[in-house]
């Protein structure tokens, strides 16, 4: 009697609990939702956040803020969301970076990017250019590779920084490549290509949208893309995929994740007013002017893909040796 009794309990407890999900979820929201960005104010990651915001209140029915919260690797924004209430209203804009490469370039964080979160949906991928000094007497990644064969220690590879997806991009190229082209890390883009137009340093994998005028004005030569099909952006730059190197695919991407034990029912509402965003013909043409290729995906899509880029970056950085400690 006294067990039956018990499971009763139990039954009624879950039933209410249930309950209290389907409730929150069918009142949801009833007041702003804030996309914290761990990136800094007027950067890619913040204007793509931005154009998203503004399309999904117009579903949702209330204000969705963006708010920068940049710093230590992008990890003190997801820091911060990982520690929030999980019912929908604080949102995280993550990125490569806290979500498939901290988590090995950092010996100790204070979030877990797998445990910690919820994925809501992909958002975008952003191909990166693999561009060289003019001076470079090569016009294709075929003859970047021999150049670098044929040269050994001429050929010095710039990024904006360590451990990010531009200096990992190159990581993962000069491997599959098999050539030495030592990595020299500086502070931000703007230093790095400086110094490849004036041929202290041969090539660098960039944003798109950073190196194009680069490149459209003569000062840069663009050998690829790194994305798995080309961009239409520029459409006459071949991939790197079909330049030689079949099974190399390297993007920067930002997505939407919640704080671990969301309902179900919450984290559903906002994948439909985010996919519904990004199918918007407005926001698809505002994010390919960013040269973002605009995505849009389930929850499990969302999680199988994290789980893919942690492996690859993963490898990458500890082949490579790399810590940000």
């Amino acid at each position: 009697m006294r067990r039956s009794f018990n499971l009763l309990k139990v039954l009624a407890l879950g039933a209410a609990c249930l309950a209290a999900s389907t409730a929150l979820a069918q009142d949801f929201p009833s007041r702003p939702i804030k996309i914290v960005v761990p990136a800094a104010a007027g950067g890619p990651t913040h204007i793509t956040a931005q154009m998203l915001a503004e399309k999904m209140q117009a579903s949702l029915g209330q204000p969705v803020i963006v708010e920068p919260k940049p710093g230590a690797g992008n990890n003190l924004g997801a820091d911060f969301v990982a520690k929030s209430a999980p019912d929908g209203y604080t949102l995280l804009f993550a990125t490569t970076g806290t979500h498939a490469i901290n988590q090995t370039l950092f010996k100790k964080l204070t979030f877990d990017p797998i445990k910690d979160f919820e994925p809501v949906s992909l958002v975008v991928q952003y191909p990166l250019m693999l561009v060289v000094s003019s001076s470079l007497p090569v016009n294709s990644v075929k003859e970047l590779i021999e150049y670098a064969k044929k040269n050994p220690g001429k050929l010095n590879r710039a990024s904006g920084g360590m451990g990010t997806s531009m200096h990992l991009s190159g990581e993962l190229f000069v491997k599959m490549a098999d050539i030495d082209a030592p990595h020299i890390p500086y502070k931000g883009s703007a230093p790095a290509l400086n110094d490849l137009m004036g041929g202290h340093v041969q090539l660098m994998f960039d944003s798109m949208i950073t190196a194009m005028p680069l490149v459209e004005g003569g000062q840069l030569r663009a050998l690829a893309v790194t994305g798995k099909k080309r961009s239409p952006v520029l459409p006459n730059v071949p991939t790197i995929a079909e330049s030689g190197l079949p099974d190399y695919e390297a993007t920067g991407w930002t997505g939407i994740v919640v704080p671990a034990g969301t309902p179900r029912d919450v984290i559903i509402k906002l994948n439909g007013a985010i996919v519904d965003a990004i199918r918007s013909p407005a926001v698809q043409e505002a994010f390919r002017k960013q040269a973002a290729e605009p995505v849009g995906s389930s929850p499990e899509e969302f999680a199988a893909f994290i789980r893919q880029e942690t492996d690859k970056w993963g490898a990458t950085i500890r082949a490579a040796g790399i810590s940000a400690d």
